[in-house]
């Protein structure tokens, strides 16, 4: 998985800015689309438009959607064994959005810290489903790849 995350940093070119600025949306989209590309694979019964709905903010709660977003939300570094890495997410933040949405995620970040407190992730990775959903309720420009 960290293998995953630093190809993915590295073919983007954001792992290690060369300041405190935020990327390009284009190279957010770019990095969010490779992350993309780990994790659909991994889960063949969600289809690519089942994809472009959560990307869209339709979060459906099924086992496999919920873990195809867990799988994603590992990759940035936001969830681990079902539990929400707020100071990372944060971390993340600073390198994987452009610096006109880090106000609003970083508000949200705040708003949904205990949101996966007391859920099990297994067998449905439920934590996962419980933090997007979260997020997109806290967040007006909600981005999800």
């Amino acid at each position: 998985m960290k293998l995953d995350l630093l190809l993915i940093c590295l073919a983007v070119g954001i792992c290690v800015p060369a300041s405190d600025a935020g990327v390009t949306e284009e190279q957010m989209w770019a990095a969010g689309k490779l992350m993309r590309d780990v994790c659909l694979p991994k889960f063949p019964k969600v289809s690519a438009e089942v994809a472009d709905g959560i990307r869209n903010g339709q979060i459906p709660n099924s086992k496999d959607t919920n873990c195809y977003i867990n799988c994603v939300l590992e990759m940035m570094q936001a969830i681990k064994k079902g539990k929400f890495q707020v100071e990372a997410s944060l971390k993340q933040m600073d390198v994987l959005l452009p610096d006109n949405y880090k106000a609003q995620y970083r508000q949200g970040i705040t708003a949904c810290k205990d949101s996966t407190v007391g859920l099990k992730n297994a067998p449905n990775c439920d934590p996962a489903q419980a933090l997007l959903s979260c997020l997109k309720s806290n967040i007006k420009v909600f981005v999800f790849p």
